[in-house]
């Protein structure tokens, strides 16, 4: 089949012409990748469909959810190619956890709310992965997660057995335990105390952002959107003083923060 003269393109065509960049006729670069040497690009592609997502960019969302189905396909073919998996087993897999975790759809099981389903969900997904307890669930969190996401991960699994605060002032009070502990390590000096201190500091916050139903990892990285933008603020406002930024001393830059915030608000 002439690929470069179709006017369309469907996943059989991705699959194919992937295969054929693997084929000894193909690229040579794409023949050399193994599962290892394009792990980055997985992830890179991935947070590039979630920005697409966060800017409500419908075209780019359309690019980067290809580029996210390419690495899948890459992935199974270089696995095919060692004698592994193929696309069809990644499709059979995933098409039969659908089915088996939606027993009120392809079953007799009754689940009315989000809620039931999601009960549901949990305790099927233990049965079909062999975990006895919510140790082993949480044991399963991947740690390959970005560390505020499998914190949160992490702390509704343990609650999903009580293990929890009754509401959110429980959480905000360890944060204000954690956050007395930390500067007790600071004042002593002992830098192990003060990564595992710091640590539990970070952990507590993410409780707390759990319990108030926001998304730590969301509300980290808007925070850090609002710095980058003040601070470009106060650049132009150090500008405009004839300010040395570097000279000034802190009390003079936090002044100028302090504008910047008003100009900004």
């Amino acid at each position: 089949m002439d690929y470069i003269k179709k006017d369309s393109y469907g996943f059989n065509d991705l699959v194919e012409i992937m295969k054929i960049l693997r084929s000894p006729e193909g690229c040579p670069w794409d023949r050399e990748q193994d599962h290892k040497s394009i792990r980055q690009n997985f992830i890179e592609e991935t947070y590039e469909a979630i920005e697409a997502i966060d800017t409500e960019d419908s075209e780019l969302l359309k690019e980067e959810l290809g580029d996210v189905l390419l690495q899948v396909v890459f992935h199974s073919e270089i696995e095919q190619s060692q004698g592994g998996f193929n696309i069809d087993d990644v499709c059979d897999g995933v098409c039969k956890k659908l089915i088996v975790r939606h027993p009120h759809v392809f079953g007799d099981v009754v689940a009315e709310t989000s809620d039931k389903v999601l009960t549901n969900w949990d305790n099927i997904k233990m049965k079909t992965k062999s975990q006895k307890t919510q140790s082993d669930a949480i044991d399963s969190v991947a740690k390959s997660l970005p560390a505020l996401m499998r914190s949160t991960k992490v702390q509704q699994k343990a609650a999903k057995v009580g293990f929890d605060w009754d509401d959110v002032n429980g959480a905000m009070e360890k944060v204000s335990e954690e956050l007395s502990e930390l500067k007790e390590a600071v004042k002593s000096s002992d830098k192990e105390n003060i990564h595992e201190e710091l640590g539990d500091l970070l952990f507590a916050v993410v409780n707390v952002s759990r319990f108030l139903k926001e998304d730590s990892e969301k509300a980290l990285y808007d925070a850090c959107d609002k710095f980058a933008k003040r601070f470009r603020k106060v650049e132009e406002l150090a500008s405009e003083k004839d300010i040395n930024m570097k000279e000034a001393g802190i009390e003079v830059l936090d002044e100028l923060w302090d504008e910047a915030k008003k100009i900004s608000n």
